[in-house]
């Protein structure tokens, strides 16, 4: 029998909603404070997906100035309906609720109807009748007794006006008596029945999948007798996968049921470095009532394949040229650029950064390139002409989980020596790990950062030396900062290119020839 491995898209790609159209699967995931925001997907088999583009990719669908990496883009929903794709999210820094269309899922969406809707984690649900509903979560109207103390909730959409009429109404608080943090709702019509899927508890280690259904879309809705239907806070924290929740669910052409939902695999003790990822896993329905992950209850890393055409394996090139004239859908920004800092055609076959006066360790779109770390192990190199002329200009790689917790892995300057320098940023406290005195005439440097587990490596090579020819600047360097378990927050880690001036005005540039990362 035919197998997939979990996680369907590793590494930081939380929050995943799905539809089908046809024989087409479609998947949006949060993108929090990286831009372009919301990466889509799509699949022909719900096990190999392709980036089709960025749902959010112009500065007027996505005013991130000023978020922190964990702001920005919460929880998007993607549904289709009558030749028009819908995809409903939350800015929770700048503007709230909105939904964006498009005929086409690769683009171009729409600009922003913003809507005035309180909470956050928003949905879409398109009735037999042609009405439409908007569902998220919102605190109770009573009061936030406690905090989490949040209701789901739902009033009708007008697509025209693309305004919300009608009353609210709540639906339902979740499975437990006063459960925290109701979120991720989703409804879908199924035999008569109205279901809403949540998820409860929050988005760490409690968190749980639930659901009530109910002979009108307005209620009441009566939950399931054997809630949480999906959840692994029942099995330690040292289960190698926690915090299992937020799914959506989806019926194929073939009438299987399945479910794509967040994780986060652990590492060296309870720490999440790649954040929470997107896993799928198999839905029977008994009774009425859909049973996950049938015969074990829990999110298994292995499945047998679903009843689909097999598709090719997505195999990305491990090293990027940047031969092209736009940069591939891997790579993201932080924050909204207000302006242009780098290029693929300034110098053809390389990725030019502007080195500006923004600093990585500030709420600003820094000059940085970066892409998301997808294995526990892994490695991640890449070729760099720079010649600093002062000390505040640097460039280099940089290893973050956000402007707070991070390692700046950077060729500078000091006195007229040119220096690597391998910094860490802790709490804003940032201290040189090492710094290590690299030759005068130097420009041309191989920096490389390996991985296993928690254990980060160092290192640099001259520019023709060969794959073996590196040095150590500092190995095994606890990489437990990179968790949200010390940094806090929502997000995953990135791994990227960075230039600065550190305050100063500078026309100088950083020059990058390819980048390298292989997952081991």
């Amino acid at each position: 029998m035919k197998t997939f491995k979990n996680p369907i898209l590793p590494g930081f790609y939380p929050d995943p909603s799905i539809c089908r159209v046809d024989e087409d699967y479609y998947l949006v995931t949060s993108s929090f404070a990286y831009y372009p925001g919301v990466p889509i997907f799509h699949s022909k088999d719900l096990v190999n997906w392709k980036q089709i583009g960025h749902v959010l990719d112009r500065p007027s669908q996505l005013p991130l100035d000023g978020q922190g990496q964990s702001r920005g883009i919460f929880a998007p929903t993607i549904r289709y309906n009558d030749g028009v794709f819908y995809m409903i999210t939350t800015n929770v820094g700048e503007g709230g609720n909105f939904l964006v269309t498009a005929t086409d899922p690769a683009g171009p969406w729409s600009d922003p109807y913003y809507l005035d809707a309180p909470g956050i984690d928003p949905s879409l649900f398109f009735d037999e009748d042609g009405r439409v509903y908007y569902h998220g979560t919102r605190p109770a109207p009573e009061g936030e007794k406690y905090s989490g103390n949040w209701e789901v909730w739902l009033q009708e959409l007008n697509l025209e006006t693309m305004k919300l009429v009608g009353e609210p109404i709540g639906l339902w608080r979740g499975a437990l008596r006063d459960v925290i943090w109701p979120e991720g709702p989703h409804i879908y019509k199924i035999d008569g029945y109205y279901y809403l899927l949540i998820s409860e508890a929050g988005t760490g280690h409690h968190h749980a999948v639930s659901v009530a259904r109910s002979e009108s879309i307005t209620g009441p809705y009566v939950g399931y007798i054997g809630n949480p239907i999906l959840t692994h806070r029942h099995l330690g924290k040292a289960y190698p996968i926690v915090n299992v929740g937020h799914c959506d669910l989806v019926e194929t052409q073939n009438g299987e049921w399945w479910a794509v939902g967040l994780a986060s695999r652990i590492s060296g003790g309870y720490y999440r470095n790649l954040g929470r990822e997107t896993f799928l896993l198999p839905v029977t329905w008994e009774d009425g009532w859909p049973i996950m992950s049938p015969g074990s209850g829990k999110l298994e890393m292995t499945y047998p394949v679903p009843n689909l055409p097999e598709s090719k394996s997505v195999i990305e090139d491990a090293c990027d040229h940047f031969n092209g004239r736009i940069l591939d859908f891997k790579w993201n920004f932080l924050r909204t650029p207000r302006d242009e800092f780098y290029s693929l055609t300034d110098r053809p076959g390389y990725l030019s950064l502007k080195l500006r006066p923004e600093r990585i360790t500030e709420l600003v779109n820094a000059s940085f390139v970066g892409r998301r770390q997808q294995h526990l192990d892994f490695s991640a190199s890449t070729l760099m002409e720079f010649s600093p002329a002062t000390e505040t200009e640097v460039a280099g790689l940089v290893v973050q989980q956000s402007n707070e917790f991070h390692f700046q892995f950077i060729f500078s300057k000091k006195g007229e020596q040119n220096v690597l320098q391998l910094i860490k940023c802790s709490g804003g406290e940032e201290v040189i790990l090492k710094e290590l005195p690299v030759g005068v005439a130097t420009s041309s440097l191989r920096l490389k950062v390996e991985a296993h587990d928690q254990d980060y490596s160092f290192y640099y090579g001259e520019k023709d030396g060969g794959s073996n020819d590196y040095h150590v600047v500092l190995e095994n360097v606890d990489g437990r900062i990179l968790s949200t378990d010390v940094a806090g927050g929502f997000v995953g880690t990135e791994i990227g290119m960075y230039a600065s001036s550190n305050g100063e005005i500078s026309n100088n540039i950083a020059l990058f020839d390819w980048f390298e990362y292989v997952g081991k």
